[in-house]
């Protein structure tokens, strides 16, 4: 997600108001600690223009 939000020129704390959560959980996410409801990762990949497969789907040849 990290790349995504990068490339979209926006910041943790700029994307965290845009899709109402706290730019802590933006980073939580991003380090995989944290475990978004459905809504908000929809909300996520609305913001960023991308699918949830491009920003959540991880290849089983990652680690988590």
């Amino acid at each position: 997600m990290r790349m995504y939000r990068a490339g979209s020129g926006l910041t943790q704390e700029e994307l965290a108001s845009k899709v109402n959560v706290t730019r802590q959980t933006i980073g939580l996410i991003e380090a995989g600690k944290y475990n978004p409801s459905l809504n908000l990762c929809i909300s996520i990949c609305k913001t960023l223009g991308a699918t949830l497969n491009e920003i959540f789907w991880m290849e089983e040849d990652q680690d988590v």
